[in-house]
C-alpha cells in the first residue's frame, strides 16, 4: 500500500470511528495523523462532525492544522476557540506559519498573541507581516543560519554542533558579509565532504541568486522551477538577507494557484467551505449567475434582431446553436493557452505580434476546415446547399474572431488589473455568442433578401 492509499485508509477508519462514537480510538488515530491530513479530513466533514473532531485534536498541533485548512474552515474553527486556546496553539509555530494564521485573527486576538511571544519572535513576525502575503517576503521563513566567508569549515561545524539544531528543510547555509549582505550559499553536502580546514569562501556556491522580498509569489515559483532550487535566500533592497524560501513553500503556492484557476473559471473562491450554509453558498454563486444572465440577454437581443429571418426559414433556428458553440470552444483554447503563457512569463513585446498572427492563422485554418465539414453535413441533412454555405461562412468568421478574442481578452483584463481566470471565460462566451449569432443570422438575412 502506497502512502496515499495508507492516508485514505486512515481517514476512512477515522470517519467510521467518529460515526460509531468510538472517541478513545478516534483520539489516538487523530493525533497520529499529519496536520495536513487532519486539515483535509476537517474540510471533508459536515459542520457538526467537524466540531466533534476538532475537540479531540491535541492542542499542541492545533496551530499547524489551522495553517493547513482552507481560510473559511479556519475562520469557523477559530470562532469557536477561547483566546487562551488560540494563544496556546500559536506557541511553537514557525514564524511564517504564524504570520499566515494572524492574518485571519480579529485585531484584539492578534495583539494578545503578539504579546505572548518573546521579543525576538515579535520582531521576526513583524518582519514577515511587513510584506504582502503573495510576495517572497510573505512566504519566507526568517529562521535561518548564516556564516562569514573568512572562517573554516571546522569552525562552522563546531558552531552548528554548539547550536544543536538547524531549521527544518535546511539544505544550505547562507554566507553573508559583516553587514549581513548576501555573498553565497554553503551547501551542507560540501560542509560534510570537504576538507575541514578549507575556508568557507573557497567552498561556497555563488550560483544561487537571492530573491528580492517584494517579488510576487508567481515569480518565486518560476525561479524555483527554472533553476531547480530547494531553497533560496530572500533579501531586501540593500541585498541584506531577511530569510529563506524552501521548496515546500513553493509547492503550497503551486497548489493554491491551481485551485484558484480551477475555481475562478466558475466564478468561485478556492477558499469556500464545501459545507457552508446553503444561503451563504447560494449568495456567493449568485453573482456570476447574474453576470451570465446579463450576457445571455445580450445574445438573446442579437437573435431578436433577426426574428423575421427565423420566421421565414425555420432551419436557421435548428442550426443556430452550432456556430457560437464551435466559437466558444475555439476561443477557450486560445484563452487557456494565452493565460498560461502570461502566468509563465512567456509573452513580451517582442513576440506578442507573432503569437497573435499564429492564433489568427489557427482560427482561419480551423474555420475553413470545419466550415467544409458543417456545410457538407448540412447539405446531407437538409438538402439545401445555400444554407450549408451560409453556416460555413459564419463558422469561419466566428472561429477567427474567437481566436482573436481568446488572445486579447486576458491581456486586456490583466491591464485592467482583473484576474483573467475569473472574468475571461464570461467575456469570451459573450463575444463568441454575439458574433456567432450575428454572423449566421446576418448572412441568413442577406440570403433571404436576395431571394425575395
Amino acid at each position: 500500500m502506497d502512502v496515499r492509499e495508507h492516508t485514505k485508509a486512515n481517514l476512512d477508519l477515522l470517519r467510521e470511528q467518529l460515526d460509531s462514537g468510538r472517541m478513545r480510538s478516534a483520539r489516538l488515530l487523530v493525533n497520529s495523523l499529519h496536520p495536513s491530513e487532519l486539515a483535509r479530513l476537517l474540510e471533508s466533514l459536515p459542520l457538526k462532525k467537524r466540531a466533534v473532531l476538532w475537540e479531540i485534536v491535541d492542542p499542541e498541533i492545533e496551530g499547524d492544522v489551522l495553517v493547513e485548512v482552507a481560510e473559511e474552515v479556519r475562520d469557523g474553527l477559530i470562532a469557536g476557540m477561547p483566546t487562551e486556546e488560540l494563544i496556546a496553539a500559536a506557541e511553537g509555530m514557525e514564524v511564517d506559519d504564524l504570520a499566515d494564521l494572524l492574518v485571519d485573527l480579529p485585531e484584539t486576538l492578534t495583539k494578545e498573541v503578539l504579546q505572548s511571544l518573546n521579543k525576538q519572535d515579535q520582531e521576526r513576525l513583524q518582519q514577515v507581516l511587513a510584506y504582502d502575503e503573495e510576495s517572497a517576503g510573505g512566504l519566507m521563513n526568517v529562521d535561518i543560519v548564516t556564516v562569514r566567508p573568512d572562517v573554516s569549515l571546522e569552525v562552522v561545524a563546531r558552531y552548528l554542533r554548539l547550536v544543536g539544531e538547524i531549521p527544518d528543510g535546511t539544505d544550505s547555509i547562507f554566507v553573508v558579509s559583516r553587514d549581513n549582505s548576501y555573498i553565497g550559499s554553503l551547501f551542507l553536502s560540501r560542509l560534510l565532504t570537504s576538507d575541514p580546514n578549507e575556508m568557507v569562501a573557497n567552498v561556497m556556491s555563488t550560483d544561487i541568486m537571492p530573491i528580492p522580498a517584494h517579488t510576487p509569489s508567481t515569480e518565486v515559483v518560476w525561479e524555483f522551477e527554472n533553476r531547480d532550487l530547494l531553497s533560496a535566500p530572500v533579501v531586501d533592497g540593500d541585498f541584506r538577507v531577511l530569510g529563506r524560501i524552501t521548496v515546500d513553500d513553493v509547492v503550497d503556492v503551486i497548489r493554491d494557484e491551481a485551485e484558484h484557476s480551477l475555481m475562478s473559471a466558475a466564478g468561485l473562491d478556492e477558499e469556500d467551505d464545501m459545507f457552508a450554509p446553503v444561503v451563504k453558498s447560494a449568495g456567493r454563486r449568485a453573482l456570476w449567475l447574474g453576470v451570465n444572465l446579463c450576457t445571455a440577454f445580450l445574445a438573446a437581443a442579437v437573435v431578436d434582431l433577426f426574428q423575421a429571418t427565423l420566421e421565414q426559414l425555420v432551419l436557421f433556428a435548428v442550426l443556430m446553436p452550432i456556430v457560437p458553440s464551435m466559437g466558444g470552444v475555439a476561443g477557450t483554447q486560445s484563452l487557456t493557452i494565452i493565460t498560461r503563457a502570461m502566468a509563465l512569463g512567456q509573452i513580451n513585446s517582442a513576440n506578442i505580434s507573432g503569437i497573435l498572427r499564429k492564433e489568427m492563422l489557427v482560427g482561419v485554418l480551423n474555420g475553413m476546415g470545419w466550415a467544409v465539414v458543417v456545410s457538407a453535413f448540412t447539405y446531407m441533412w437538409f438538402g439545401d446547399g445555400s444554407i450549408g454555405i451560409i453556416i460555413g461562412a459564419a463558422m469561419i468568421i466566428n472561429l477567427v474572431v474567437a481566436a482573436g478574442a481568446g488572445f486579447s481578452i486576458p491581456l486586456i483584463l490583466r491591464r485592467l488589473n482583473v484576474d483573467p481566470a475569473l472574468a475571461g471565460g464570461v467575456v469570451l462566451t459573450t463575444v463568441t455568442d454575439v458574433v456567432g449569432y450575428m454572423s449566421f443570422l446576418g448572412l441568413g438575412a442577406i440570403f433571404l433578401m436576395q431571394n425575395t
